[in-house]
């Protein structure tokens, strides 16, 4: 029998309609959720009534939880005739429950009933899902006998649970005597959610005729050589032809992006009874595994007997270069290896195993000595069978193709496996230093003159230093840190005294742990605390549990999580997620991308093995907080990984990134350092659905000699919609949560915290293992891309000039038209013009109709593959070395002064260049400010006899006439063109500009 519950808090309600005739309502709430019915106490005469009322649901069953709905329906109650009014409802999908450690308070807004409803108004709940035996469904709905009766549930406490289920009583609400301190559930994790399909399997590719589509990409914007290659491998699914699946004979896996390996895989369990072979009598036991040239070995244990590994040693089938495989127990020695026994077997014989099916059950195996005798040397229990990469052992198995043929130790290779890391979930602390009561410094004949440190972890900001003209000061201050879960670090202030140039001297501490701050979803307002200013940093963190003084010196502050942010740890032009912190907030997936890491080719050697250039590679992939890394494949420069991960979607204005590594645990390269190959991104907005993308990516690096092409990187990805419309609505939402719009960070704060978060990200996932290092986070973040570049901002000139050179080229057609270079042309648009000037309704439609032909026929040109690295666009092809040097320059620099005195005036002579720009376009505005500001009297007398004279004309000419009478003028023919400007241009250029106020 299942305990799930679904816990439902009605806070409050604010600005609700008022019903009763004297501007006020008697208001109270309905939930409704999966046939049971729950009332509030009812609020009399309040437009803005306060509960804090506790209910809870029974989940009948937990897999179609997602599937059902709350509802919350706010009522008037009017005693006269015991009759209700509708005053709005809130309507909830399961698919926003979460676990109670998740919830927050959130404010819906009221909806309709119908579409003549008047409703306004907003609804705070605290909706989570609960899974604790202890915890009893509320009471069921009762009559409206009283307003102040209720079938709430009280608020769970510690209490035995048998207090809990006695007589059933109606509870009174009661109001809340400490609204500072939450409210305390003693509420498990949740080690069993109930698990949702997003329907993976029915968007598998159908079968398609063999049918070839050609590619018509046009002519390259950069060398062929760093250009994009479309493939048509043999995958699991069948091979791949123009982004269409031809089914294969063989029937298809989970596992259809990848080709499918044959793996020998072998579980060394453990083992019983093994002889004494030292002198002493003891046993240090391992295992090898051989297959050929290849060899696993497991970790030995010192003197005992029944030693148990559980291992997996998986061998490639492209390795097997054996009939048989051959299994040794040895006994760990200093100088050699004893022989403990051993085991053969034919490979022609090994079972085979595909997934779903359950794994294979191990089995007992008497050791046989050298000669193949089987006496009382012991028994080995293993498995052993054929598998591909979808079995559930190949993530954690010592793989064969990530060692030599020479090496193998099991123990080694948990720094190679293959594995799915997640980030942290990321909160912005928002923080507001208000004031300082009762300060005590050293010097009783001075005021300080003081400032506050906040930090938490490795990040400190600071208040301004305000000089106190009593013991008290007043700072209200707001900051903004970056806090990650599980809160490891506290948030810390110190209050400091400014006794001199570069002296300061420390008043206090304040600690508050990051667990017990309010957590909110949007911008309602949080309550300040009052905190004792502690002298040491020991009696800070005890806070009230340590030795209370009769005086203390106190800080004011307001502290709070909020979670309706998106807190950004990546640039936001090719952001991988965008939802908020607070999952309630979080909007259902609207599809699924799947990634299959096939191989690489061509890569430069990173290392040299054996007087021999090789590299020891694995491929990183990260989109939203989902990381994976594939197994490392040691010494080759074209290694094939063929693993397949999948994401969920929420919003397709997202980008995936996948990045190549060298592993510097292998050979101990650069510093011990994991070394950059190449990354490519792909916009998932530029994907078409359920088409399969086999692309050979180029891996091309920026060094300070010039892009370098290391080698690519073969991708099989594709994109499978849950619901088009929901995709189609995306399109309409904003692309940051409500509170970057509501309370917009500036972009100072937004490049530091970004920073900040960057740093937290790396310092979680390098604890992992294997580690996730620092470099590769970096790397794989743009952590650096905020950094000066000649050569960014060369590009996004260059850019901008290319989406410009359009209505460029509009304007010198239009030249050419009025200039009749080609007559016809010229009369044609001539006719035109008075057929628009003669049916003015015609104008939006002919441009939105013109637009949606040029879309149609650029739809046969549209790219068939997804946009990569382009060394044109980076400008990577034709910059200067020493503006590449410029760009590797560490922060602050690290080169010579002459070299820094050459770059500060390059970059003055760029700045002068800018400059001289902005002052022209101030120019040009001041003096259509100066038309009617009397400082040039003239000028500013003929406008007006001008606006005078073209107001009589314009009143008294129909303005049709007019505007055909301007066409012409524009489009005369070049005989009646004069070299010489036009009058209005003459008039307007002497009008003054504030230049000549200029230092």
């Amino acid at each position: 029998m299942t305990h799930l519950k679904l816990g439902v808090e009605v806070v409050s309600a604010h600005d609700l309609m008022a019903k009763d005739g004297h501007g006020l309502s008697d208001t109270y709430v309905e939930l409704h959720f999966d046939g049971q019915k729950f009332r509030t106490t009812t609020k009399e005469k309040d437009l803005n009534p306060v509960w804090n009322e506790s209910f809870f649901f029974n989940v009948s069953d937990p897999n179609i939880l997602s599937n059902l709905t709350l509802e919350a329906y706010v009522y008037n109650y009017n005693k006269s005739n015991n009759a209700k009014s509708f005053l709005g409802k809130v309507r909830l999908t399961g698919t926003s429950f979460v676990p109670y450690s998740d919830a927050v308070v959130l404010h819906y807004p009221l909806e309709k009933k119908s579409f003549l409803s008047r409703v306004k108004g907003e609804l705070g709940l605290k909706v989570f899902v609960i899974d604790d035996p202890s915890i009893k469904a509320s009471n069921p709905l009762p009559a409206m006998e009283s307003t102040l009766h209720t079938g709430s549930h009280p608020i769970p406490s510690q209490a035995p649970a048998k207090e809990k289920a006695e007589s059933r009583r109606t509870f009174h609400h009661l109001p809340n005597q400490n609204p500072a301190q939450p409210q305390q559930y003693n509420i498990p994790t949740m080690s069993n959610q109930p698990s949702f399909d997003y329907g993976v399997q029915a968007m598998k590719s159908e079968p398609q005729a063999p049918k070839l589509v050609h590619m018509n990409l046009g002519r390259s914007s950069q060398p062929g050589d760093y250009s994009l290659k479309e493939t048509s491998p043999h995958l699991g699914g069948g091979r791949v032809v123009g982004g269409r699946v031809i089914r294969a004979d063989r029937p298809s896996s989970t596992y259809d992006l990848v080709e499918q390996i044959r793996y020998l895989f072998v579980r060394v369990v453990k083992a019983r009874d093994l002889p004494h072979k030292d002198m002493t009598g003891s046993l240090d036991p391992f295992v090898e595994v051989k297959l050929g040239n290849y060899k696993g070995i497991t970790k030995h244990y010192e003197k005992k007997q029944n030693p148990e590994w559980n291992e997996v040693f998986a061998f490639a089938g492209d390795n097997i270069q054996s009939s048989f495989l051959e299994v040794v127990v040895k006994d760990k020695d200093m100088l050699k290896d004893d022989f403990v026994g051993r085991l053969q077997f034919d490979l022609n014989e090994i079972p085979k195993r595909v997934p779903p099916d359950s794994p294979l059950a191990p089995e007992w195996y008497r050791l046989e000595n050298k000669s193949g005798e089987k006496k009382k040397g012991g028994e080995l229990m293993l498995a052993v069978w054929y598998g591909t990469q979808a079995d559930e052992a190949f993530p954690d198995a010592w793989h064969s193709d990530a060692f030599s043929s020479t090496e193998g130790s099991s123990a080694f290779s948990s720094h190679i496996r293959s594995k799915v890391y997640h980030s942290p979930r990321l909160w912005y602390v928002r923080v507001n230093v208000i004031e300082a009561q009762d300060l005590v410094v050293s010097e009783k004949s001075r005021f300080p003159d003081a400032y506050v440190k906040i930090h938490i972890g490795g990040q400190s900001l600071k208040t301004k230093p305000v000089p106190a003209r009593g013991l008290n000061a007043i700072w209200n201050e707001e900051f903004m840190l970056v806090a990650a879960e599980p809160f490891e670090d506290d948030l810390i202030f110190s209050i400091e005294d400014r006794v001199g140039p570069n002296k300061d001297e420390n008043i206090g501490k304040v600690v508050i742990p990051l667990n017990s701050v309010e957590r909110r979803a949007d911008n309602r307002p949080v309550k300040s605390r009052w905190c004792n200013i502690e002298k040491s940093m020991s009696a800070a963190v005890d806070g009230d549990h340590g030795k209370k003084d009769k005086f203390h010196s106190r800080l004011h502050v307001c502290v709070c999580l909020d979670g309706g942010y998106h807190v950004l740890d990546e640039p936001t032009h090719y952001s991988s997620d965008l939802r908020p912190t607070v999952k309630q907030l979080w909007k259902p997936s609207i599809g699924v991308l799947e990634l299959g890491i096939l191989n690489a080719e061509g890569l430069h050697p990173m290392k040299t093995k054996d007087s021999k250039g090789t590299s020891d590679t694995y491929c990183v992939a990260k989109y939203g907080n989902k990381w994976v890394r594939t197994r490392t494949i040691s010494n080759s420069l074209s290694p094939k990984y063929n693993e397949q991960y999948t994401w969920e979607v929420f919003d397709p204005a997202t980008v995936l990134t996948v990045g190549v590594f060298d592993n510097s645990q292998i050979g101990g390269s650069s510093g011990n350092k994991d070394m950059k190959i190449g990354k490519v991104r792909i916009r998932i907005s530029t994907l078409e659905t359920g088409r399969v993308y086999t692309h050979s990516y180029p891996l091309l690096v920026l060094h300070n000699s010039g892009v370098k092409k290391m080698g690519e990187i073969h991708l099989a990805i594709r994109f499978s919609s849950t619901s088009l419309m929901n995709m189609m609505f995306i399109y309409s939402r904003p692309v940051l949560p409500k509170m970057h719009y509501v309370r917009p960070l500036s972009v100072m704060q937004q490049d530091w915290l970004r920073h900040q978060a960057v740093t937290i990200v790396a310092a979680r996932l390098s604890r992992a293992e294997p580690p996730l290092k620092k470099e590769i986070v970096d790397y794989m973040s743009d952590a650096n891309s905020h950094l000066f570049s000649m050569r960014r901002s060369k590009a996004n000139f260059f850019r901008l000039m290319s989406v410009f050179s359009g209505l460029l080229s509009v304007g010198r057609w239009f030249g050419d038209v009025c200039m009749w270079k080609n007559p016809i042309t010229t009369v044609l648009v001539h006719v035109l013009f008075v057929m628009l000037v003669c049916f003015p309704e015609l104008i939006l439609p002919t441009v939105f109709l013109y637009m949606f032909v040029i879309g149609i026929w650029n739809f046969r040109y549209r790219p068939r593959y997804p946009p990569h690295m382009d060394t044109r666009v980076s400008y990577a092809d034709a910059v200067h070395p020493d503006e590449l040097d410029e760009e590797f320059d560490s922060f602050p620099t690290s080169r010579s002064a002459d070299i820094v005195r050459a770059r500060y005036d390059r970059l003055r002579i760029v700045a002068g260049k800018i400059q001289t720009v902005v002052g022209d376009v101030a120019s040009q505005l001041e003096r259509v400010q100066a038309l009617l500001s009397w400082r040039d009297p003239r000028a500013t007398f003929i406008y007006m006899i001008f606006c005078f004279m073209a107001a009589i004309v314009l009143y008294v000419t129909p303005f049709q006439v007019l505007t055909l009478l301007a066409g012409f003028y524009f489009l005369r023919h070049p005989k009646f063109r004069h070299r010489m400007p036009s009058f209005p241009i003459n008039y307007f250029r002497r009008l003054p500009a504030r230049t000549d106020s200029m230092l």
